[in-house]
């Protein structure tokens, strides 16, 4: 019986470990600039990454490789150490690192006022005539589905 019950306790353990990993981890201005060429590029050594973000500025290698290092220890990428220069990618998908973020935002910066962030969002950037019609079209969407769930 108490070996059932510690294995039940283990794995809620471990569920509600993965769930608060998922919600805690927030990415650094750095390791949000690998993942994106990650989530852009797919699977790349240490050297590649490192190449591609010297187009935009200037990085040391071992700086990348030190962040990577990191990075996997958190378990936001996964390292293939099959060949001689280890293969990383992504272990977040872009869409839920970019929810946690802007939920992130959302409850610290506007106190938790989506419409806020909106507005400002808007306000703070000119949005060009299709950037427009693509936000017409997406509250038109809401606006359907709201209905047919009323």
């Amino acid at each position: 019986m108490f070996r059932n019950l510690f294995a039940i306790v283990k794995c809620i353990s471990y569920i509600c470990y993965e769930t608060i990993r998922t919600i805690v981890v927030k990415p650094s201005e750095s390791e949000l600039e690998i993942m994106q060429v990650l989530w852009e590029k797919g699977p790349l050594t240490v050297r590649e990454i490192n190449d591609l973000l010297n187009l935009e500025r200037r990085v040391g290698y071992t700086t990348t490789l030190k962040i990577m290092q990191i990075m996997t220890e958190k378990e936001m990428l996964t390292r293939d150490t099959g060949q001689r220069s280890h293969i990383y990618s992504p272990a977040m998908d872009p869409g839920d690192v970019q929810s946690n973020i802007l939920n992130h935002v959302i409850k610290t910066a506007f106190r938790g006022n989506a419409t806020k962030l909106v507005l400002s969002a808007l306000g703070n950037s000119h949005a060009s005539q299709a950037e427009m019609d693509e936000i017409k079209a997406l509250i038109s969407e809401i606006e359907k589905n709201s209905d047919g769930n009323s």
